[in-house]
């Protein structure tokens, strides 16, 4: 195997451009983050379709999370050891193939063991596009690339919901995964093309960290994940949440005392979090990801419930977030590569939660459409300044010949924050229906909505209660966004701004 040169700030030994192999990775990151909100827009249709209950489908979507989820530690190191490009088209023919499966699916049983593959693939490609930047961009030229990373995500919260609505008006729930296959193999063209081919490194494959972080990893996304559906008690036997959930802790705390220890190469050297900046962008990514998470699903009832909105036209209310996101993440990469992290990442977080907050005051039965544009075009416009500024700041002191890791770490965090989101969210949602709407929550639960308001706006002596029960929810997304606000205005100034910050 090669080795890296440590005196060298990239892993090309050319003048090559580095932004078209990252622009063939965008392509298949952005399929794969639709492909995590797509599905739920779907719910209704599946059920009708394959014949199954609310308990089955919620699977079709946790399969993929879990499945997703759990190997990001493996397979970020997978990328150092076999190399990124490698990992990544292994990973995306393994998505397009689950993809035509799932459309393929006469039976909801088939269909959840195909979506556990589909994130399996998802979580070979995620931590790569990462890695990449971080080994073909000098640390002070990474901030452009890393907006552009971060654009990626926040477009794709807004496509999901909308792409799924009109897919499923139109030819049929099983189109929102035929569609990913021209994308996968478009994807996986330009990909071997452009995508270099990076030295790879040596390792020993810590065999006994893999375990025991697998075993955590699953244990805490399950039982935080499927909380709520077992009412946090007794799932079955002597099984329970809190049980799985300590296990998984426990397991957690074994894998990093074994890494501790560990006198060869451990799967996640924790050497990574001797850099404070890399410590804290770890904490404020999974903030930003929970808060994301955490509001769409209170929004999306909102407006689908309370006021009658088709899918389709209840997604397009996201549109202003989404513009904003996309026009500023160029301007904030620039900016990321000349201001310290600290001013641009506070004021994303605090502009943020504002947005969030301002939003939770605005839901009402009788609100319009154009008063709660300001808020949503305000949350876009402070995301911009979060998912550049958090990935370069955790990136730019990675060793090279650690990319993959620091990328796996990085990207489990934030799949992990989106698995709580879901989580507390759900438990909220639940909570406050009971508050404003007493027993007419019974049929009203965090997944749904009585069955009097389905496919149309709620009688008004409900809308009411069940409006002001999503907007108190929009509170904890806030929340979580004022205390990233602590962590933003933690981190250490980066050693150089126009040159390569030094490494290790």
């Amino acid at each position: 195997m090669t080795q890296t040169d440590p005196t060298r700030t990239t892993d090309l030994t050319d003048d090559r451009n580095p932004w078209p192999a990252l622009w063939a990775l965008v392509i298949g990151f952005f399929m794969i983050l639709v492909d995590s909100t797509i599905v739920s827009v779907a719910v209704p249709a599946i059920m009708t379709g394959l014949g199954a209950g609310v308990t089955e489908v919620i699977w079709v979507t946790s399969a993929y999370l879990l499945a997703y989820a759990v190997p990001l530690l493996i397979t970020g190191r997978l990328g150092d050891r076999f190399g990124p490009k490698t990992i990544y088209l292994v990973g995306l023919t393994v998505f397009t193939l689950a993809s035509l499966w799932c459309g393929l699916t006469g039976t909801v049983e088939e269909l959840i063991v195909a979506r556990a593959v589909q994130g399996l693939g998802a979580s070979m490609m995620t931590p790569q596009t990462m890695a990449v930047i971080t080994r073909t961009f000098p640390a002070a030229r990474r901030g452009g690339a890393m907006a552009l990373w971060g654009a990626t995500a926040g477009i794709a919260t807004l496509v999901g919901p909308v792409l799924g609505g009109v897919l499923v008006d139109g030819p049929g729930w099983e189109w929102i995964f035929f569609v990913n296959v021209p994308v996968g193999v478009v994807a996986f063209v330009l990909a071997a093309r452009l995508v270099p081919q990076l030295p790879t490194h040596t390792h020993s494959f810590d065999w006994v960290g893999v375990i025991l972080s697998a075993v955590a990893m699953f244990l805490l996304v399950f039982g935080i994940q499927e909380g709520e559906s077992y009412d946090w008690g007794t799932i079955t036997g002597i099984v329970s949440v809190p049980l799985l959930i300590g296990a998984g802790v426990l397991a957690l705390a074994l894998a990093v005392g074994w890494w501790a220890v560990m006198r060869r190469e451990p799967l996640v050297p924790l050497g990574l979090f001797r850099d404070r900046n890399f410590s804290l962008a770890n904490g404020g990514i999974s903030l930003v990801s929970f808060a994301v998470t955490g509001m769409a699903f209170p929004f999306m009832l909102w407006a689908q419930v309370v006021h009658g909105y088709s899918p389709t036209r209840a997604g397009l209310l996201l549109v202003p977030m989404a513009v904003a996101s996309f026009v500023l993440a160029p301007v904030v990469g620039r900016l990321v590569d000349r201001m310290h992290p600290r001013g641009l990442s506070a004021f994303g977080f605090l502009g943020a939660a504002a947005a969030m907050f301002w939003l939770s005051r605005a839901m009402g039965p009788d609100t319009q459409v154009w008063q709660i544009m300001a808020p949503i075009g305000l949350f876009g416009v402070a995301s911009a300044f979060l998912w550049a500024p958090l990935g370069t700041t955790a990136t730019r002191n990675l060793p090279l010949d650690a990319a993959g890791a620091g990328s796996g770490v990085y990207n489990a965090t934030r799949q992990v924050g989106a698995v709580l989101g879901s989580a507390a969210i759900a438990a909220v949602i639940e909570t406050r229906l009971v508050a404003h709407l007493g027993p007419v929550a019974e049929s009203a639960g965090a997944g749904g909505a009585p069955a009097q308001g389905m496919g149309g706006a709620l009688p008004p002596q409900i809308a009411a209660g069940y409006s002001d029960a999503m907007a108190d929810a929009m509170l904890v997304p806030a929340a979580a966004l004022a205390l990233g606000v602590l962590i933003a205005v933690a981190f250490a100034r980066p050693a150089h701004f126009g040159q390569p910050a030094p490494r290790g």
